[in-house]
This record gives C-alpha cells, structure tokens and sequence, in this order.
C-alpha cells in the first residue's frame, strides 16, 4: 500500500442523525459502547496496511478534531505514516466543499504533496469492515481507472437510498443511477449492487476525472465517466471481501495448512445515516452471535482510551441485582442493582437500584477538566427502544420509550418502528428530567 494514500469525507452533516449531529459531526458520533462512526474506516486502513490517511473535516469538527489528535496519532512521520486531518480551507475559491467531488478538489495540493499512484476515497460514516489490498488487487488486474465498491442489498432497500450500478460479466460498470426508484437488479436475483461511497482511482485518471466542474462523485462523476466509456468496474464487496484463514489438515500422520477465505462477519456493511439504521446497527453488536463483532476478530477496531475506571455491577438482592443480559457496558459504568437487556452503556454511566433498560443505546458521560460527567439514571426508572446521548440525568420514576405522546410532550424527537406499533425515542446530550 506504499504507492496509495486515502482521503476519509468526515464534513457531512448527517440531517437525518438529528439531533446526535447537532453538537458534533456524523463521523463523530459514538458507536458500539466506545467507538466513534469513523473509528471503521480508520481501522480498515490500519489493518489493511494503508497508513497515509488524510481526514477531511467541515462540519462541528470540534468533537472530531479531538478524538483523532487523542486516538489516531499514533503513527510517525519518520516512516511517511500518518492520520492527518485537513479542514476545509477554501483552497481554490471562496466556498465549503460543496460535494464529494468538490473536496477532493479542493485538496489537490496534498495529492500533489504526497505523490501516490493510487487513490482510495473513503466514507468515514460507515460500519463495516473491509480489507482495502483486495480492491487494490482487483483494480489492478483489470487496469481500471476507478473502481467502486458495492453491496447486495434488496431492491426495496436500495429504492430511494443508494446509488447502483449495473455491471457485465466482466465487472465493467455499464450503467449507473444516483437513488432510483426502479432499482436494475443483479440478474437473477431480487439484489442490486447499491454503491459504498468508497471509491478507488489511478492518480492521473482522477484529475482528468475531477479537472470539469462537478461537485458529487455520485450525481456527476460517475454517470459523466461510464457514459464515456471510460474504465470504471464495480467491487462486489458481498462476493469479495473475504478473510484469509489458515485450515489446518493432517494426513498420514502429516499436519499441513492452507489459506483459505472465510466470510466471517466481512460482508456486513451498514449506512447508518437514518436514527432506525443507526439504532438498528448498535443493537446488532449485543447478541450471543451477533451480526457483526468487535470481540477476538482478525480485524482489530481502534479507538480514542476513555481513561475510566472498570465497569461495576454491585448488589445482590432480590428484586434488586446489578445484571446486565446480551449487553456492552463499558468502562467506567455502574449497575446499582438494575437490569439492562439487549442494550449498549457507554463510559461512565451510573443506572440506579430498580430501574429497567432494554433495547436503548446510551452514550455515556465525559471527561471534562480532569472529571467525570456521568450520566445518570435515577431509581425506577423505565427506557426502551431510546437513543440517550451524553451527559442525561434522569430523575426517579421516568418513563422513556413507552409512550409515544408523552415523550414528544417532553420535547424529545421520536420516530415510528416495526410498522407504527412502536417508536424510537432520541434523548439529546445534557437533557434533564
């Protein structure tokens, strides 16, 4: 990966995350109990040996700006390793990136500065994971000028939301719609190949591509590059993106091993750009074999340390014990002879005597000037199917998640599940009850 460098779009707003996007960028927001969205994207190019990666920021970077300088500064320059970030400067005009297209644009002069052969451009609000030199080799074997990482997903899901590409028996993209509404299917099946937003470039071919006037690799870019002709082939990450493992045999008496891929979890792939998908993907971590797993795989996700204390689960009393079923509970959290089920518990949370959590994603607290902010969930108090960002303090006695009107009449934003017979329920960082 010596001849690729990587630039990761973190400036979006994430509209749809409001309002966990209102004090701080999508790629910033907590996932998984102590990670950050971007903390995938970033270990993807760790473990994939891609080590000149390039930030770009725009948004309410703040929260962003510090989890990168606390937990991706780690590689050294001497080795032309690094994890930079690069605020949106204005570098050719007098505007904020306008697109996609238009930041990598306007940072033409770090791709001039750093010289590669090859370009990955990176999502950094995703959850997946994915081993970049697969790509690599498969954009070099078929002498591509991009290539565009997609997904089998149903027709139904990609309606409206994603990108797909229309590829020929020899992978060459032949045909691309930005959000159908008739999706083209993978023959054969009910599927379609909606696009990653992760996209990989010949250097040269890229500036040609990006010397006109558009501003979104989806809307402009890659309709104006296919109808062309030009050589663009899809990455069929469902297919591909496999683990090798070693698979040990012993015959006469000989033990003898061989590489051999293994799908493991490597075929998941989640857009957590709505609160139900983002609500959806957390909940995926917590069961006995859960969809996706952060725990003993090859690849490692890193992240910011959190510098709390161990977890703790005190009192055994009936009626009153500290248990916590298919759950994560990180550092720093206290269950004070209270239940929590099917949930995620962030740093620093204290959940007092009697009180029930199932089905929610918390947040946590924060180091703020040396102390910890908890937050804290008083005694008795019921939450379900609740996103709680940081820092919430719920008195004794409060009800989150069971009735649609109440939580609404509290100013909390709500959204219909399963068909309108349940709601989700968003409580903003620092709220109070």
């Amino acid at each position: 990966m010596d001849d690729a460098v990587a630039l990761v779009l973190a400036g979006g707003q994430g509209e749809r995350l409001r309002p966990l996007t209102d004090v701080r960028a999508k790629p910033a927001v907590p996932f998984g109990g102590i990670f950050r969205i971007i903390d995938f994207t970033l270990s993807n190019c760790i473990n994939s040996g891609l080590r000149r990666v390039a930030v770009l920021t725009q948004y309410k970077s703040y929260s962003l700006s510090n989890h990168l300088k606390a937990g991706w500064s780690f590689l050294t320059r001497r080795l032309d390793q690094f994890v930079d970030e690069i605020p949106a400067q204005m570098q050719t005009g007098h505007q904020w990136y306008l697109g996609t297209a238009d930041a990598i644009r306007q940072n033409m002069m770090f791709i001039h500065d750093t010289t590669p052969r090859l370009v990955f451009i990176l999502s950094g609000d995703h959850i997946y994971k994915m081993d970049y030199r697969l790509m690599k080799g498969f954009h070099e074997a078929r002498g591509a000028g991009l290539t565009i990482a997609c997904m089998r997903v149903p027709v139904d899901v990609a309606r409206g939301n994603f990108g797909v590409l229309e590829v020929d028996s020899e992978d060459r993209v032949v045909g691309f719609e930005e959000k159908p509404a008739e999706p083209k299917r993978v023959p054969g099946t009910d599927d379609c190949l909606a696009s990653m937003g992760i996209y990989l470039f010949d250097c040269d071919f890229m500036k040609a591509a990006l010397a006109g006037d558009g501003l979104d690799f989806g809307k402009d870019i890659i309709p104006s590059l296919i109808a062309s002709g030009e050589s663009v082939f899809g990455y069929d990450f469902t297919l591909r993106n496999k683990y090798p493992e070693w698979e040990y045999t012993v015959t006469d008496g000989i033990r003898r091993k061989q590489l051999v891929p293994v799908a493991s979890d490597c075929d998941y792939w989640r857009d957590v750009g709505t609160l139900e998908q983002y609500w959806l993907a957390n909940l995926d971590l917590v069961s006995p074999a859960p969809k996706f797993n952060v725990y003993g795989e090859r690849f490692a996700v890193f992240s910011s340390p959190g510098h709390f204390p161990p977890a703790k689960f005190v009192h055994e009393i009936p009626g009153r014990t500290g248990v916590a079923v298919n759950s994560i509970v990180a550092d720093g959290a206290i269950v004070s002879g209270a239940t929590v089920r099917n949930s995620i518990l962030g740093c620093g949370i204290y959940v007092h005597s009697y009180a029930l959590i199932e089905h929610s994603v918390l947040f946590g607290g924060s180091l703020r000037g040396g102390f910890i902010t908890e937050t804290d969930i008083g005694r008795r108090c019921r939450i379900r199917n609740a996103i709680i960002d940081k820092n919430v303090r719920l008195s004794e006695n409060t009800t989150i998640g069971y009735d649609q009107a109440e939580d609404e009449r509290r100013g909390l934003k709500t959204l219909p599940i399963l068909d309108g017979r349940d709601h989700i329920v968003v409580v903003p960082k620092d709220f109070q009850i």
